[in-house]
C-alpha cells in the first residue's frame, strides 16, 4: 500500500484555512454564547429592515450594533425628530434590552 504525503505548501494552507475559518465562528468578546451571538445579529437586521421601511429615518446614515440584547445607534440624522423617531423603532424590536442613542443631530449640508 502506497501512501500519499502532502506538500508543506499544501499542509500551510490547510493550517490557515483552518484557522480563519475558526476565527470566523468565534463569539465575540463580551458575549456568552453563539446562541447570543444568533440573537443580537437576528435583532440587528430587525431594526435595519424597520429603519429602511420608514420614511423619517435614514437607514444609510444610521449605524446599528447589538450586543447582549442592548442596541447601540450611531451616525447623523438631519433633525432631532429624526434621532427620536430611530430610538422609537428600536424600542419596539422583540428582545430589545435597551437602546443607547448615540446618534448625532446636524442640518443636511
Amino acid at each position: 500500500m502506497s501512501q500519499r504525503r502532502i506538500s508543506p505548501f499544501a499542509a500551510s494552507m490547510l493550517a490557515v484555512s483552518l484557522l480563519f475559518g475558526a476565527a470566523g465562528c468565534a463569539v465575540t468578546s463580551g458575549q456568552s454564547t453563539v446562541g447570543q451571538y444568533v440573537d443580537d445579529a437576528t435583532i440587528t437586521s430587525r431594526v435595519k429592515a424597520r429603519m429602511a421601511k420608514d420614511p423619517q429615518v435614514s437607514a444609510m446614515r444610521i449605524n446599528v450594533d447589538t450586543l447582549n440584547g442592548v442596541v447601540q445607534l450611531s451616525g447623523f440624522a438631519t433633525s432631532e425628530a429624526e434621532r427620536a423617531e430611530a430610538s422609537r423603532i428600536v424600542r419596539e424590536v422583540p428582545d430589545v434590552k435597551d437602546v443607547r442613542n448615540n446618534i448625532v443631530v446636524r442640518a443636511p449640508q
